[in-house]
């Protein structure tokens, strides 16, 4: 079985139909990416997926072992969040929550587990730093490694590059490359759509009258590439 499948899914915002009858699924070691038009859907997708968002009809099935509680989760942040007062580690092992259950305490794997996401995001030095104090691609690092922390196998990202500089932006895009091609899945709902082209082997692309899901060499050569091109005209004339 796949590791997220939805069937005929119809979601709801305000009380209007932002996505109907939505199938498609998501395979062990895929990278997703979700592009679409502004209200075409996507957050309330990604909500859903956590579990956030009660469909009005269809089904979202887990399969190869996969709770919903285990999806590691990087939301956009907001101006407060980025002002969090704690240190880099508190940070990163608050992703190890939802497995602490009500034990008072983190334990010795859970701590292991937040150094090992530590170092492999290169943020060794940063650990005892306050989270305040980073840089953009900083938090968006120590994020990332949180999210690690809650999963073993799924990791969905809403707009994680968002603010960031161009050189900061593909470096994240190399490491969550990375972090995809050691075994975890990635789906990134994103509005960057030549490095969700570059990256992504799959693409969900959502808009107010149709949607398509496929590969992405799919998805270029069909009719609903041309929402790349109209996202780009938008951007360079906005």
């Amino acid at each position: 079985m796949a590791l997220i499948k939805t069937e005929n899914l119809t979601l709801s915002y305000e009380n209007m139909t932002v996505i109907e009858n939505l199938s498609f699924e998501v395979e062990s070691g895929d990278y997703l990416c979700i592009v679409g038009e502004n209200g075409s859907g996507k957050s309330t997708l990604v909500k859903a997926l956590l579990g956030l968002k009660k469909p009005e009809s269809g089904a979202i099935e887990f399969g190869d072992g996969l709770k919903q509680t285990e999806i590691g989760y990087l939301p956009q942040q907001t101006n407060a969040q980025r002002d969090f007062p704690a240190s880099v580690s508190e940070v990163v092992i608050s992703g190890c929550l939802n497995s602490r259950g009500l034990r008072p305490f983190y334990s010795a794997r859970e701590r292991d587990i937040a150094a090992e996401n530590i170092e492999r995001l290169g943020l060794s030095e940063l650990k005892n730093r306050s989270y305040r104090e980073l840089s953009g691609g900083q938090q968006q690092r120590v994020l990332l490694a949180r999210a690690l922390c809650a999963t073993k196998k799924l990791i969905l990202l809403d707009e994680p590059v968002t603010g960031l500089d161009p050189m900061v932006t593909a470096e994240l895009y190399e490491l969550i490359a990375r972090i995809n091609k050691s075994g975890v899945t990635v789906i990134m709902v994103t509005h960057d759509m030549q490095s969700a082209l570059k990256y992504a082997s799959h693409t969900l692309c959502l808009t107010e009258n149709d949607c398509f899901f496929g590969t992405t060499a799919e998805f270029l050569e069909s009719d609903m590439s041309n929402f790349l091109t109209n996202v780009e005209g938008s951007a360079e004339n906005g």
